[in-house]
């Protein structure tokens, strides 16, 4: 509420004699900070999990891929090393330069609805580069094991 200094004691209609009335409305803030809660906590979701790879499950255990050199193809084919996107052409090149990882081994996680070719030269650039290359999988829990 804002008081005004004004002795007049008649205030009809809007008009002020002299004196300005300002009061800061908080309603337009309240929903500009709620609107961006709201977007903040839809997308704070997308950003946990990163881009979606669905992988291949199979019979057999899986590798496992943590704090290693990732490869991840997407559905649509684009090329990602260790969630950054990335050229197929300097891929040798960026997991040589990775410290993280002591070994010379790429672990490759494609989509299962993705087309084989960029797999395929994928396979072929790190295999021309003498790079290791395991491919990541789900287990399948539908089937029994065999012994």
């Amino acid at each position: 509420m804002a008081f005004s200094m004004d002795n007049t004691g008649s205030r009809r209609g809007r008009r002020y004699s002299g004196t300005t009335l300002s009061e800061m409305n908080v309603v337009p803030l309240v929903d500009v900070v709620l609107v961006l809660l709201i977007i903040f906590m839809l997308t704070a979701q997308a950003m946990q999990f990163g881009f979606e790879i669905e992988v291949p499950k199979t019979t057999t255990e899986r590798a496992s891929a943590q704090d290693n050199n990732v490869v991840s193809i997407t559905k649509a084919g684009e090329l990602y090393f260790n969630e950054k996107a990335a050229n197929i052409n300097e891929l040798a090149a960026l997991v040589r330069a990775n410290k993280k990882v002591k070994a010379n081994v790429v672990y490759i996680r494609a989509d299962k609805a993705a087309a084989w070719d960029p797999i395929a030269k994928v396979i072929a650039a790190l295999t021309a580069a003498k790079i290791g290359i395991q491919v990541v999988t789900e287990p399948d829990d539908s089937h029994p094991r065999r012994r």
